[in-house]
């Protein structure tokens, strides 16, 4: 897991918000949540060939699909996978309105294939420590500008700094909490449509999945840090889940 086969290009001064195209194919486990109408509406990450990750405030319905291997959601060349989704699990401890522990598993119909283009990001160990100023990276088609009316066809990329929590409460005071993790703030945002998608951070040498995109500036602020889901505090239930299933 977490090896690209296709390596990504980051420069280093990636923006989603300002956006700069990702290399096709090299964040292998980015999947498109779309509704039944082809609608993207919130991204996710394929932790193995037949379970995907996303944010719990998408929302997401069986009735919903996972595409697998896209990069330009304006192509009809891709090669995609379109996967039906047998189960969703919500986290029970799920809170829209702190939106804490805003993780959901689904569980798919039938397996995606693993190709050079569609494979598994690493989970990390629950006692795996990312510290502030870290360099991650986050992805997705959600908007490059809050007031945009669309979201871009081509993958996007950004990387960007882990926030310690203390410094993250100097934006958003006690809604950030243990099960949160912040980054950004360094002239790079997540925005709408970015939901669900994949915080990932380097560790020997392969890319972990660190946080999920849940919230934020609802202006995608470039020097406020956005919210995502820690992962780590939350793989117990991860494990539970994927146990029990």
């Amino acid at each position: 897991c977490g090896v690209p086969a296709v390596q990504p290009v980051l420069s280093g001064l990636a923006r989603i918000v300002n956006g700069e195209d990702a290399v096709p194919g090299s964040w292998p486990w980015q999947v498109s949540l779309q509704d039944r109408t082809g609608f993207h509406f919130c991204g996710g990450s394929l932790i193995s060939p037949g379970w995907v990750v996303t944010a719990a405030h998408c929302g997401v319905t069986t009735s919903d699909v996972v595409v697998a291997g896209e990069f330009d959601q304006g192509s009809d060349a891709e090669n995609v996978q379109v996967l039906k989704i047998a189960k969703v699990f919500k986290n029970p401890s799920f809170s829209l309105l702190t939106v804490r522990n805003d993780i959901t598993l689904l569980k798919l119909s039938s397996p995606a294939t693993f190709s050079k283009t569609v494979s598994a990001v690493c989970l990390p160990n629950a006692n795996d420590d990312f510290p502030a100023g870290t360099q991650c990276v986050t992805t997705g088609w959600g908007k490059t500008k809050y007031n945009a009316n669309k979201t871009p066809d081509k993958l996007q990329q950004a990387v960007l700094p882990l926030v310690s929590t203390a410094d993250c409460r100097k934006y958003w005071g006690t809604r950030v909490t243990d099960v949160m993790i912040c980054a950004g703030a360094s002239g790079v945002s997540s925005c709408m449509g970015d939901s669900g998608g994949p915080l990932v951070c380097q560790k020997d040498g392969a890319w972990n999945l660190v946080g999920i995109v849940s919230w934020g500036s609802s202006t995608c602020s470039t020097s406020t840090p956005a919210v995502y889901a820690r992962v780590t505090a939350l793989l117990p239930w991860v494990q539970e889940i994927l146990a029990a299933n």
